[in-house]
């Protein structure tokens, strides 16, 4: 008895020792990978790295962040069956990671890196539509609200479309990923909206940003610049086999079906409203419904149109002001007070769209376009001749259009392309030096009347 002892002794006192001794080679290959992996020398970081990895995934989360950038480089700069092998590897890392760290490692975000991975690589990996399609579609599924990069919901999205032409998925399954996927990419550009306002306004103010805030506002606008890259891209591909030719029959179909959905009602007549299928008289039963099932500032918005349609113009315009009177969400407002801007812009009352469109800056100054379609009125107003006293004061309100349009970019550089062409545009429109010469009012300003009512500095023809 007494020698099973002594013998039990020595074993533990040599496996703790094993331990202590591993425990400490751990720690010194985590450090020696962590520096190298800091100095960006990734193949001299593999191998220690590799080393935690194997014998303690647990250490440290360190493991788990510098292992995906070793992982990244060593697929970058190798090729073959080496280069498919880390591919595997980081996959495993990324799971591996979800064992040891779980709170850290949000299922959303990391399940796309995944399918994302075995996207770039479906070739390699032998991955076909189907089964790729199933890994985003599980994992946006499983967790929405981490599932963010604008790279793996486009191609979430393209998978859909891919299966749909090759007649795998319906119409119904097309149009309901295409509004989850629409509906985020939506919840991602008011969150980062959001948060850009808070430092544009900080600017406005004539405060200093700080250089962490600087950092910010430039993450900030370049993830609205993809997400709104990818929102346009999606948008004109639904386009393209979403036409009323085949919403009507696939919505008449739904809709008994469907009727007390309030989120499917939401979207159907969503798409009809932009689709132009509004004079179809399927759409005046689906607002009807929508707003009799969850009556809201939007439904207010899709009851007005249809009172348009009927020519019962002040009924719809009190649906538009209460439809705007009930959202309260700066974002939100702002999104309407766009809608509606149009509905007048189209209907020609400038003057109230204008007034919309400066709302809606004043709610979401990061949001440009308004700026546009203000440019856009003034645009139209000097074609049509509709104000200033001489053909010289018409074409001078190209100058004011060309001033307002300026102001998108300065606000929204992801707007920077278009305002280029509305603002050549509008300047090759406006008077010449020569005209200018001629009219003597070179540096004086002129005073606009009609619905514009703004002056506009005619330029010194020595300084143009």
């Amino acid at each position: 008895m007494r020698l099973k002892s002594i013998i039990f002794s020595v074993v533990l006192l040599l496996s703790f020792g094993i331990n202590a001794q591993t425990e400490l080679e751990c720690k010194t290959n985590l450090s020696n990978a962590h520096v190298a992996a800091q100095a960006k020398n990734y193949d001299s970081a593999y191998e220690p790295w590799l080393y935690v990895k194997k014998n303690c995934p647990g250490l440290n989360l360190a493991t788990y962040a510098d292992g995906e950038k070793i992982m990244k480089h060593k697929i970058e700069t190798s090729k073959g069956e080496v280069q498919l092998s880390f591919v595997n590897t980081l996959l495993d890392l990324w799971k591996l990671r979800g064992e040891h760290f779980n709170n850290d490692t949000p299922q959303g975000e990391y399940e796309a890196k995944a399918c994302q991975l075995q996207y770039d690589y479906k070739d390699e990996l032998g991955k076909t539509t189907l089964e790729l399609f199933a890994c985003f579609d599980a994992a946006f599924n499983a967790d929405k609200e981490t599932f963010t990069h604008p790279k793996s919901l486009y191609t979430y999205f393209s998978l859909m479309v891919e299966l749909f032409d090759a007649g795998k998925k319906s119409p119904t399954e097309l149009f309901e990923t295409y509004d989850d996927i629409n509906e985020k990419i939506e919840v991602e550009i008011q969150n980062y909206s959001e948060k850009l306002n808070a430092l544009v306004e900080k600017v406005d103010s004539g405060k200093t940003l700080s250089s962490g805030e600087k950092n910010k506002k430039r993450a900030f606008e370049s993830y609205l610049k993809n997400y709104t890259l990818i929102q346009k891209n999606i948008n004109v591909i639904v386009d393209k086999r979403a036409t009323c030719e085949n919403l009507i029959p696939l919505y008449t179909k739904d809709f008994e079906t469907h009727q007390n959905d309030s989120i499917w009602l939401k979207r159907s007549v969503s798409r009809m409203y932009h689709k132009d299928c509004t004079d179809d008289d399927l759409y005046e039963t689906l607002v009807k419904q929508y707003d009799k099932v969850a009556p809201s500032a939007d439904t207010k918005i899709y009851v007005a149109t249809v009172l348009m349609k009927k020519g019962k113009y002040d009924e719809a315009y009190e649906y538009l002001s209460q439809g705007y009177g009930l959202e309260e969400r700066p974002y939100k407002k702002a999104k309407l007070a766009i809608t509606i801007g149009l509905i007048y812009k189209k209907k020609f009352n400038y003057s109230k769209a204008r007034n919309l469109f400066l709302d809606a800056l004043r709610l979401n100054p990061a949001n440009g376009k308004p700026h546009l379609y203000i440019a856009s009125m003034y645009a139209d107003s000097a074609k049509d001749k509709n104000c200033g006293k001489d053909n010289f004061e018409q074409r001078a309100i190209f100058w004011l259009a060309a001033e307002e349009a300026q102001k998108a970019s300065r606000v929204d550089p992801t707007l920077n392309d278009l305002t280029q062409k509305y603002v050549d545009s509008y300047l090759a429109k406006a008077p010449n030096m020569e005209e200018i010469f001629i009219s003597g009012l070179a540096g004086k300003t002129l005073k606009i009347g009609c619905w514009i009512n703004r002056t506009i500095k005619v330029p010194d023809v020595d300084k143009h």
